[in-house]
């Protein structure tokens, strides 16, 4: 399990498997550490974030705050995603 980076106690993370055929880029977000079900947000092609679920039920002003840094750092994300499973599609 690829682990991005962390925002205070947040780990922004993907898993080794995500699925067959390979999903579409996104992250995961769970405090403390990295879970099956944690917050999942896609990716877009220009780099935004969109919330596909909050399972780990992060505040919604938190949450809104995590997305930002993940969209200043999608660049990032991207290229990790790229080398670790070395093929990238996007939710949109």
């Amino acid at each position: 399990m690829p682990q991005i980076f962390k925002i205070g106690s947040y780990w922004v993370y993907f898993w080794s498997n995500e699925n067959d055929p390979l999903e579409p880029v996104h992250v995961h977000v769970a405090k403390g550490r990295p879970i099956a079900d944690g917050t999942k947000i896609w990716i877009t092609s220009a780099g935004k974030c969109l919330l596909c679920h909050n399972h780990s039920q992060i505040p919604s002003r938190l949450l809104r705050n995590i997305m930002r840094i993940i969209e200043a750092r999608s660049e990032d994300v991207i290229a990790k995603w790229q080398a670790h499973f070395g093929e990238i599609s996007y939710y949109c």
